[in-house]
Order: structure tokens, then C-alpha cells, then sequence
């Protein structure tokens, strides 16, 4: 009995890890005398002879199959530019053609064409430029180690310049695209062998093929191309680009002591300079990061710092080698100031007030150099420098000012070597340094990541060790370990995972970590039906099991199981279930903020629903449910509601509505409150979060739009009564405290008018909205989020007026006009 089990189990897992085993396309590039008009009308010779790419495969939602679109693709070269002509046979009056924004195709009515490059030739990382049927532009950076289930891992944070063009044809539409070679990296040979795909996406049936073959069951997206060969002696121009800028507006912040009015103005340069072929030296010079969108800001009761997104376009662009470690966390450069709310704190006595408190660090510079040699080494280097900030306060009764620093003099450094290893191995080694004038805190954070996989990419291991420093007043030093290893690839994944955080590990200078001291060890599993049947297009399951531990003292903390399932259906609409069950009561190290001191939380389970629609269709909604109860205490309820909805009113013009609801009616944690003899006190408490997002965009042409983004958060916490904690976690009952409530309010909208007005080249004009610190809303007066809603519309708000000026100017093209001239 137990061989057959043994033998059907090794049968079902040889038939899971079959590899993609499709011959690899090639296509051979001609390389052209005279450049092709870009006007996308394929009627020129050089395209009538050069090579053809067609025949696609289907990768979703029937994978394997011909394409039901005919496609064919060209590629030419010349010494400046890489060439490519896509005719994409359809019924034009079928073809989806909605205004997107920039970057923006996804879960929009359009239909898009994309080209694919691995310059390097080393199967993980690689290029993509993408155009949609109205011409809209969207360009991504691929890496090595983000899922390509569905669709291309791109970073489409990243971007580019380059040209294209998008006619319409009785039989279907036209594509014509030139790449600069300043707009991409390669080593430098006389003879180029590059990674290549084609995409194209029929919106009106979803479906997404590729020229070559794109296996949906085999793990990684790049070592799935096939081959660009015959490119030689590729001599690419001087890559010398500036974006000068320059910025002026207005902002009105309302104060408990008066309005603060500011006029902005700024100005600065941004340069791209290509040292060679291969690496690229980015630099921004007083950088103006004024015209992003407002951060998710939320009532955060944990112990655990929030982390935001980024939106800064210098921090987002190219930096996926600087990411690749996880010791990157882009927002602590020009961040906060540390001494921000100690000054605003000494400037809001009854004989003080505060002149002036700079919300956010000015960096002075900022460069970033990046590239991969020929034999395939990735190199970045990042390094920052911000100013010294300080704060002026006044005293109202002698008018005498008082300038104090709240953060000094720092400076940045990040260093990245990543070497491409045979298949989709790599080993990559990266340091991180924070220097700080004076006798401040000094950081240094150092790396090292192992990723191995297999032959066939069936199964594969991860290696992490970092090692961190502080240095200054008190120094201490730390480490983190990762290892896993597990199935890849195949319907049947599995993964065991390690991760050990030692109690003064600290990569937060320039990193991200919530909290250290941590022992976790994972187990998943999973079945991925990736292809379709008679009743789905795909679906899947997944079964987590989670074991925690304290680094320091060693000791178990708590057990969590998980299971996932999730379908796809034929309408293209899909259903996802999911339940959590701890069973025993967790002792939490972290939530007292008392070192060596825990308090038990309460066994829990939790389900949850979702689902979506049709994305294709006008109205899209979308649906989150949850519920969990405690085990050992009664009336505990947790509720998440979560519906959405977009809604697509032209091809101009949509409109997306996201509304959140979570209740926790039986929160307990620390109080934010101690006795006289420093004990933690802790709460249990009903908090309640709202959340009301409205987002939509107007498209006027393919290059210039207006974005409206208006987000309510309301957040209320009740006490019901108060308790110390046993040196062994328990509750011991105390008196209540009055006046504990909370009543917290965030109110942002962002509008931004945005012209392309030239490849590179931008005009914003941005507004932006919140609601002051110094005003918050009477919770005792409105306890509910309506009320809480309308006040807001009545209470002191801050406004600010931008507009920013981008010049892109190319040194080819001045020389060339010189030239002329």
C-alpha cells in the first residue's frame, strides 16, 4: 500500500514539473541604411524584406493554442535606434480603443501591442514598451523575481523615451515604434544576441499571446523568450539627456494661531548620462518632490511603523537593483525630519509659536549609477545627500526667535553588485551606509542573497544573510537569515521557508523592517490548475501553515494555519476564499512596547470572500467580506466590507469608487497609557475605520489628462475598560480611564492636470486639498462617519497650487540642429 501511494505521489509530481518544452524562436534583425518613417504605414522596403514574426501562442485564457489574431512583427536597427513594425490583423471596428493614461493599460477597454527585450541575455532581466490601440505609451523594467502568473512582471514605475506610432487599416492597426539605444542598457560586443517576445492583447475576448511561447505552469516570465540575433557593431550615440524644471505655486495651511501662507517656487535639473553601452549615471539636483499623490495615512495602533509608497519619480524609476535585497526603502531619504514634531510640539505653548518647521528633508543631490557588464554583473550604486533642517520658534512675548535643528546633515550610500548566474541563478551583494554630521546615529547594513535554480526551473533555494551596525552613542549590531527552498514551477508548488531576525538587527536607516527579534518558520503548498477546463479558465488552492518564535528569550509566540482557493471563471469573472484559524493563545512580545514583557492574545478564525466581475464590461464591481470571532471570548466580532465599483463612461472619461469598513469590537492592546510605576496598561476597545476612495481620470488626447483622486479616512476607538498585565500575559481587571476615545480624521484630494507636450517633455498643474492638523473633528459631537464626513466639508482646510515645467532636451538632437544650422 505504501508503494503505490509512494509511486502515484512521485508520478503526479513528474507529471507537475514537466518544463516547457517548445523549441525557442529566433528572429533575425536587419540592420538599415535609412531609419523608417515613423507614420504607421508598413509600405517601405525595408519592411517588406526584413524577417517576420508570427504564428502566436496563447497564453490566456487557452493556453497553448493558436492565436485566433493573425500577427506579424519586424525588427530593423541602425545606429541609433532599434526598430518595430507590428501589423495586428482585426475588424477595426472591433478593436477596443479607450484613453488610458500613461502606464495605465491594465483592467482598461484597450487593446495593446508589446515588445519584450532581455539586452543582457541572461534569462532575468529585460525591457518592455507597450502601445495601445490609441497610441498611449507604457514602458517597465523586468526582474528576475516577481511572479508572471498573470501577465509580465513589469515595474512600470520606470520611464522611458521613446516614439511610436498607431494608425488604423481596413484589416486592423498598425504599430510603429523607435527605441533609441539611450533608452536601453546592453553590454558592449561586436556581435548582440538578445532576448525577445512579442504580446498582444484582444480586449474584447482577453486573450494575451506571445511569439514565443509563455508557459504560464513554469516559474519566471524572461527565460521564457526567444532570440534576437544579427545585431552588429552597435555604435549608439553620446546618451547625454537634462531635464531642467522649474516650479511655482501657492499654499495656505490653517493654524490655531492663523493661516501660513507660502508662495513656492523651486527649480533644479535632472541628468542622464550614458557612461558607455552598459551603465547609465542618473542625477537630480535640488529635486522638487511637490506634485505627488497624498500618502494612505491611517489611525495606526500597532506597534509596527506604517509603510507607504513611493511616488517620487527619481526613487521609482530604475531602481530594481537597488530593491533586489530589500534594504531599500526609498521614503527615508528626504523623509520627515526626526525633530519635526518636537519643534511643532515647542511652538504650540500659550507664548510660542512656530515660524517656520520644514515638513520634509531637502536633498540637495541626489545620483544613481546602474548597469550590467558582458558578463552579466549588475553594478548600482545610489548616494543622497540631505540638508541640514531646522525649525524657527517665537516667542509671542518677546518676539525673539529660536532656530532649532530637527534632523543634520546626512548622507546616503547604497551599493549593489549582482552577478547573473547560469539559468535564473544569481548571487548579489549589497551595502547600505547612513552617515549623519556630528555626533549622531551612523548606520551600515550588509547583504548577501542567493537565489539557485535547477536545469529544468523546477525547484529552487534562496540564501539571505544580513549583517547590521549602528554606530554613535550606543552602538549595537544584528543579523537576519533567510533560507527556502521548494517546487517552482509545475501545477503541484511547495515551499518550506526559514527566517531568523535577531533581537538588534536594524536595518531602518535606509531599509524597512517593522520589528525584529523573530523566529518564523513557513510551510505552503499548492495545486495550480494555470490552464483552462470546461468550467474555468484557471484556478487554485494554497495551504500555509506559519510557526512563530521570540529570537530573544527563545520562545514559542504562536501557530497560524491558512488555505486559499481561488477560480476563475469562463465570463471572465472570479471568486476567492480564504480562512485563518490560530488556535492557541499568542503571546505578543511587542504589543506592551515593554522589553522582556508579552500579553496573550486570544485564539482566533477568520473567513473571508472576494470577487470581481467582467472587467471588460462599463460597470466593473468588485467585493471583500471577512469575518472573525475569538475563541475563548465572547462577543469578539471582527467585520471587514469592502465593495468597489468602476465605471466607464467614454472612452474619455471613467470614474472608480472604493469604499472600506472594518469593525473590531473586541480590540485589546497597550492604551498608550503606563501606572506611576512605568506598567504597561492595556485596552479593549472597538475600533472602527472608514475608508471612502474616489478616483477617475479624463483623457483629452493620449498625452494629456486630468486625474482627480479624493480619499476620506475616519477612524473611532472606544475604550470598554482597562487592565494590567501579569508577568505571565494575562489581564488583571483596574479602573477605568476616562477621556481614552479617539476621533481621528483624514481628509486629501490631488487633481493633476498633465500635457506630454513633447516626448520627455511635461507640463503639470497640480491642486492639492487636506484637512488641517490644528481643527479635529468633536468625536463626542459626531460619533458616526456621516457626521464625521459632513464636518469635514466645514472645518479649516489647506490648500496649495503648483505648476512644474519638464524640458526633455537630447544633446544628439542639439548637435544635429547645430549642425544643420
Amino acid at each position: 500500500m505504501r508503494k503505490s501511494i509512494l509511486s502515484f505521489v512521485l508520478t503526479i509530481a513528474a507529471l507537475s514539473s514537466l518544463a516547457n518544452n517548445e523549441p525557442e524562436r529566433s528572429l533575425q534583425a536587419s540592420k538599415v541604411v535609412q531609419a523608417p518613417k515613423l507614420d504607421g504605414v508598413l509600405d517601405e522596403a525595408i519592411w517588406q524584406t526584413a524577417p517576420v514574426a508570427e504564428n502566436f501562442v496563447v497564453n490566456s485564457p487557452n493556453y497553448g493554442e493558436a492565436s485566433a489574431y493573425r500577427t506579424k512583427v519586424y525588427v530593423v536597427y541602425d545606429n541609433n535606434s532599434i526598430y518595430i513594425g507590428a501589423y495586428l490583423y482585426d475588424d477595426p471596428s472591433k478593436v477596443r480603443t479607450q484613453l488610458t493614461a500613461r502606464d495605465k493599460e491594465s483592467q482598461q477597454d484597450v487593446d495593446y501591442f508589446s515588445v519584450f527585450f532581455d539586452t543582457y541575455n541572461d534569462d532575468q532581466n529585460g525591457f518592455q514598451f507597450l502601445v495601445t490601440s490609441r497610441n498611449v505609451q507604457s514602458d517597465g523594467r523586468l526582474s528576475p523575481n516577481r511572479s508572471s502568473q498573470f501577465g509580465p512582471p513589469s515595474d512600470y514605475s520606470w520611464d522611458a523615451v521613446w516614439e511610436s506610432k498607431v494608425t488604423m487599416h481596413e484589416d486592423g492597426w498598425v504599430v510603429e515604434m523607435k527605441i533609441p539605444y539611450f533608452s536601453l542598457r546592453f553590454a558592449k560586443k561586436e556581435k548582440q544576441d538578445w532576448g525577445l517576445n512579442f504580446q498582444r492583447y484582444v480586449r474584447r475576448s482577453n486573450e494575451s499571446s506571445y511569439w514565443n511561447n509563455i508557459n504560464p505552469n513554469q516559474n519566471g516570465f524572461v527565460n521564457q523568450f526567444g532570440k534576437l540575433s544579427g545585431l552588429e557593431n552597435l555604435e549608439p550615440p553620446l546618451r547625454l539627456s537634462f531635464l531642467p524644471y522649474v516650479t511655482a505655486g501657492f499654499r495656505t495651511t490653517p493654524t490655531s494661531k492663523g493661516r501660513v501662507n507660502e508662495f513656492l517656487r523651486n527649480g533644479g535639473m535632472d541628468v542622464k548620462y550614458g557612461v558607455n553601452e552598459s551603465f547609465t549615471l542618473d542625477m537630480t539636483l535640488i529635486p522638487d518632490f511637490g506634485q505627488v499623490i497624498s500618502d494612505n495615512v491611517i489611525n495606526n495602533l500597532s506597534p509596527f511603523e506604517v509603510q507607504f509608497q513611493e511616488n517620487r519619480p527619481f526613487f521609482t524609476e530604475g531602481t530594481e537593483i537597488f530593491n533586489k535585497a530589500g534594504l531599500f526603502y526609498s521614503r527615508r531619504v528626504g523623509a520627515t525630519p526626526s525633530g519635526y514634531y518636537n519643534a511643532r510640539s515647542l511652538g504650540s505653548t500659550d507664548s510660542t509659536r512656530v515660524v517656520s518647521n520644514p515638513g520634509v528633508v531637502q536633498l540637495l543631490n541626489a545620483t544613481k549609477f546602474s548597469g550590467r557588464t558582458k558578463q552579466k554583473l549588475g553594478i548600482g550604486v545610489f548616494n543622497a545627500i540631505g540638508a541640514a533642517m531646522f525649525a524657527e520658534i517665537e516667542n509671542t512675548n518677546t518676539k525673539q526667535t529660536e532656530r532649532i535643528q530637527t534632523e543634520p546633515f546626512t548622507n546616503y550610500n547604497l551599493i549593489v553588485l549582482d552577478q547573473a548566474l547560469k539559468g535564473r541563478s544569481s548571487i548579489t551583494l549589497t551595502n547600505a551606509n547612513v552617515t549623519r554630521n556630528g555626533a549622531g546615529r551612523d548606520a551600515n547594513v550588509t547583504g548577501i542573497d542567493l537565489y539557485l535554480f535547477d536545469k529544468t526551473n523546477q525547484y529552487g533555494f534562496q540564501g539571505k544573510f544580513d549583517y547590521s551596525k549602528i554606530m554613535g552613542p550606543n552602538p549595537y549590531s544584528g543579523f537576519k537569515s533567510v533560507a527556502s527552498l521548494g517546487k517552482v514551477s509545475g501545477k503541484i508548488q511547495f515551499n518550506l521557508l526559514s527566517n531568523v531576525e535577531s533581537d538588534r538587527y536594524d536595518p531602518n536607516d535606509l531599509g524597512f523592517l517593522g520589528v525584529a527579534n523573530k523566529v518564523h518558520t513557513t510551510v505552503n503548498i499548492s495545486y495550480n490548475q494555470l490552464t483552462p477546463t470546461d468550467k474555468f479558465n484557471s484556478y487554485n488552492f494554497r495551504l500555509t501553515v506559519r510557526h512563530e518564535m521570540l529570537y530573544k528569550p527563545f520562545v514559542f509566540t504562536n501557530i497560524q494555519y491558512n488555505a486559499n482557493a481561488f477560480w476563475f471563471f469562463k465570463n471572465f469573472w472570479d471568486v476567492s476564499l480564504g480562512a485563518t484559524y490560530q488556535p492557541l493563545w499568542q503571546k505578543s512580545y511587542f504589543e506592551l512596547r515593554t522589553p522582556g514583557r508579552y500579553m496573550r492574545q486570544t485564539p482566533w478564525g477568520f473567513l473571508r470572500l472576494n470577487g470581481s466581475t467582467d472587467s471588460r464590461k462599463r460597470l466593473f464591481a468588485r467585493l471583500t467580506l471577512g469575518m472573525a470571532e475569538s475563541v475563548d471570548i465572547k462577543n469578539d466580532p471582527y467585520i471587514v466590507i469592502h465593495p468597489g465599483m468602476r465605471y466607464r463612461f467614454s472612452d474619455r472619461l471613467s470614474l472608480d469608487i472604493d469604499w472600506s469598513y472594518t469593525d473590531d469590537r473586541g480590540q485589546f492592546g497597550y492604551a498608550f497609557q503606563r501606572e506611576t510605576n512605568g506598567e504597561p496598561i492595556i485596552g479593549r476597545r472597538r475600533k472602527t475605520d472608514v475608508t471612502t476612495l474616489v478616483s477617475g481620470i479624463y483623457n483629452f488626447t493620449s498625452r494629456m489628462n486630468v486625474t482627480l483622486r479624493a480619499r476620506h479616512y475616519w477612524s473611532r476607538v472606544k475604550y470598554a475598560s482597562f487592565y494590567n498585565v501579569s508577568e505571565d500575559g494575562w489581564y488583571i481587571d483596574r479602573a477605568f480611564i476616562p477621556g481614552q476615545n479617539q476621533n481621528f480624521n483624514v481628509w486629501n484630494m490631488d487633481v493633476f492636470y498633465t500635457w506630454d507636450f513633447n516626448y520627455g517633455s511635461r507640463f503639470i498643474v497640480g491642486w492639492k486639498n487636506w484637512l488641517a492638523n490644528d481643527f479635529p473633528v468633536d468625536g463626542n459631537r459626531y460619533k458616526n462617519y456621516w457626521g464625521n464626513a459632513g464636518r469635514i466639508l466645514m472645518s479649516p482646510q489647506g490648500n496649495e497650487f503648483t505648476a512644474r515645467m519638464i524640458f526633455f532636451i537630447d544633446s544628439q538632437k542639439l548637435r544635429r540642429k547645430r549642425n544643420q544650422s
